[in-house]
């Protein structure tokens, strides 16, 4: 292949993985200020959809999955914490 058409390649496929990683790392920041604000109700679903997105990174191959499930853990153990702290 020639070297023109595979930096050509290079550049879409960067562009592209560059939308969906920025969509993710926003959708995580989202999830870690609604848990911030200590209301569990309302920070259980923005990290539902941070999960999603991290699921979408593995899925498009940005992402590896262990690393995706890692983060998605360690989500769901700041919202479980925003749960008791609300609780106590």
């Amino acid at each position: 292949m020639p070297a023109k058409k595979a930096f050509r390649q290079s550049v879409k496929r960067a562009q592209r993985n560059r939308s969906v990683r920025s969509a993710m790392r926003t959708g995580v920041n989202k999830a870690l200020r609604s848990m911030e604000s200590g209301d569990r109700d309302e920070a259980a679903p923005v990290v539902t959809q941070a999960a999603g997105l991290l699921d979408q990174a593995v899925r498009k191959g940005i992402m590896p999955r262990k690393t995706a499930s890692r983060r998605k853990s360690r989500l769901a153990i700041r919202l479980n914490k925003v749960g008791e702290a609300a609780a106590s």
